[in-house]
């Protein structure tokens, strides 16, 4: 009898740990879920600054807002930005010098200087809109002072308005890029076309009218 009761009672906690630790899992598993649809609806800024408040090193705070990068925006990601400071309508971005990012004169490729530039101007841009307004480049103007060799920074300028009414507006958002000896090496100039998020109830009632007038 006092076998069976040890055995009986040995089952019963081994199930009540089963429970626990699935009941755990299930936890952990929710909460990844969670964190993951935030991260989704979380803008630039955001990300930025929960990485920021994590206990860890600069360069790895700066490599997992890379790789968050690299995700959002592949094209982006091929030349290894690094974003060093980031706020509202300011980006430092720096780009290390590689293999990968040259031309055959042995210098930064053309087309490597204006993604940096469109990238730190165009994170300096998003930071600084309101969460009720879209956005898209228009227009991109770049120009090469200097032959670019070595780590660059870009820094990223932008000044959007606040308030944006029901026509389209344009807002130019700026990069200038330097080298190691502080020379600039290119200037860009990013145009972005600003207009009012189309809320449901607007869609909605766009889509009955033209219904109405194609009746």
């Amino acid at each position: 009898m006092f076998n069976q009761s040890l055995s009986k009672q040995s089952l019963s906690n081994q199930s009540s740990s089963e429970h626990d630790a699935k009941s755990t899992m299930a936890s952990k598993a929710a909460k990844a879920m969670k964190e993951k649809e935030q991260a989704k609806s979380m803008g630039l800024l955001a990300i930025w600054q929960r990485i920021h408040r994590l206990p860890l090193s600069s360069s790895i705070k700066q490599s997992l807002f890379k790789l968050i990068i690299s995700k959002k925006v592949p094209y982006t990601g091929t030349v290894h930005p690094i974003v060093v400071h980031l706020e509202p309508g300011f980006a430092k971005v720096k780009m290390k010098d590689r293999r990968t990012v040259r031309n055959h004169l042995n210098s930064i490729h053309a087309i490597a200087l204006a993604n940096l530039g469109e990238f730190s101007s165009g994170i300096a841009m998003l930071t600084a809109l309101p969460p009720s307004v879209s956005s898209i480049v228009t227009d991109l103007q770049i120009t090469f002072n200097k032959k670019a060799r070595g780590t660059l920074v870009a820094e990223g300028r932008a000044s959007p308005p606040q308030i944006v009414g029901d026509e389209d507006v344009e807002s130019i958002a700026q990069a200038l890029i330097y080298d190691d000896e502080g020379d600039v090496v290119a200037e860009v100039a990013v145009t972005w076309r600003l207009r009012p998020k189309q809320t449901k109830q607007k869609a909605s009632s766009g889509n009955s009218s033209n219904t109405e007038a194609t009746t």
